[in-house]
């Protein structure tokens, strides 16, 4: 017996025979027609192939050859029978700046209406005919822009056309005006408390509005200050009571014009800027701080100036020359003075009162219309200052005449 091990001879792997892959069922094949034979190709004998289950062991479900089977075309809806062909693909129109090539095609479109765009040689309906009358009577615009076109204000009218810089409030702030002086004659009969309520109005209003009408906004720091200092003012006459009023009004004036002076020296800005605001602020602190003059003045004084500025102001406002215009004012002044001086003590004293608040109201509405101003000048300065400068008259006619 040898010592050589025993080989068993070689053996090919097991090889599964060749299956066709499925192709489905082709209507179009031949009867009896054999798919061509295909060679397993040499690299496959010798490569080993995994006969085991992979990682997905999901059942799935088998396919069946129904499934696969070649289907007739179906047809879509809205586009009549089967096999009638969809409509040719247009290229988009591109956009050259003018109208909208969407609405132009809808516009344009059998069906929409009846309706034909009035720039397409179709457009014949009385629709179109009515477009194209309404674009011929429409004025020419000019071209687009990013800014776009801001609408002109009558004070940039009147300045580009050199007309002359007053433009007066007209009704609309006056009838403000009358309300706000016939709402402090009122009060002013109730009490010196019920007087507080629309004088602070008042103030509020003249402050904003000096400023504005030196074209200095929003200047939210100088109108506050200009307003503290008519609070302030207001504090110490409701403290000191009329008796000591110019005490109360001159030393509040004082002190807020020192203060003012302070705060324009801290400033950091040029010396013509700090000069013009420290004027503005001073100003406007003055008139709102003078207006208390109301709260200080007897309620008689208060209650004829009210109704007599309310009524000058509303004959200034009417639509006569300027010289005529004046005359009735004055005129419809002295009257209201004398008619609701006859209702108090003052008698037919208060026509004289009513004359003098009369002239001071018609030199603040003449401030408030100077230098072109805009709409929003005579809403705040055009309500406020005819008010707010007749306060020293109504103070000083009252006392004397009282």
């Amino acid at each position: 017996m040898s010592n050589q091990s025993y080989e068993p001879p070689y053996e090919p792997p097991y090889e599964p025979p060749y299956e066709p892959p499925y192709e489905g069922y082709d209507p179009y094949r031949q009867q009896g027609a054999q798919p061509p034979q295909q060679q397993t190709p040499e690299w496959q004998q010798y490569t080993q192939q995994w006969e085991g289950q992979t990682w997905e062991t999901q059942a799935q479900t088998p396919v069946s050859a129904a499934d696969t089977a070649y289907s007739p075309p179906q047809a879509y809806q809205g586009y009549g029978a089967v096999g009638q062909p969809l409509p040719p693909e247009t290229p988009a129109a591109q956009w050259t700046g003018g109208a909208d090539p969407a609405y132009d095609s809808a516009s344009t479109a059998p069906g929409a209406g009846g309706l034909a765009h009035p720039s397409r040689p179709g457009g014949t309906t009385a629709q179109g005919q009515d477009r194209d009358q309404d674009q011929e009577a429409a004025p020419d615009y000019g071209p687009p822009t990013i800014t776009g076109n801001p609408r002109i204000t009558d004070a940039q009218r009147a300045r580009a056309e050199g007309r002359s810089p007053i433009i007066e409030p007209g009704i609309q702030p006056a009838a403000l005006t009358a309300g706000l002086g016939l709402l402090l004659s009122g009060a002013a009969a109730i009490g010196e408390y019920a007087l507080v309520v629309p004088l602070v109005l008042l103030q509020a209003v003249t402050a904003a509005g000096w400023f504005r009408l030196n074209g200095m906004w929003p200047a939210r720091q100088g109108i506050a200050l200009a307003f503290l200092g008519a609070l302030t003012a207001d504090v110490a006459l409701l403290v000191a009571g009329r008796e000591n009023a110019p005490a109360a009004i001159l030393g509040t004036l004082g002190v807020w014009v020192l203060l003012t002076l302070v705060l324009q020296l801290r400033s950091h800005a040029d010396p013509d800027t700090r000069m013009y605001g420290l004027m503005a602020t001073v100003a406007s602190a003055a008139l709102s701080i003078v207006a208390a003059g109301h709260l200080a003045a007897e309620p008689d004084a208060v209650t004829v100036g009210g109704a007599a500025v309310a009524v000058a102001i509303l004959a200034r406002a009417l639509p006569l020359p300027t010289a005529a215009s004046v005359v009735v004012a004055l005129s419809a002044a002295a009257g209201a003075g004398a008619v609701v001086g006859g209702m108090t003590d003052l008698g037919g004293q208060g026509a004289f009162l009513g004359l003098g608040a009369g002239v001071c109201a018609l030199i603040g509405h003449r401030v408030a219309s100077y230098d072109y101003p805009s709409r929003f000048v005579h809403f705040t300065a055009g309500v406020a200052l005819p008010l707010a400068a007749a306060a020293p008259v109504v103070y000083l006619l009252g006392r004397a005449l009282g």
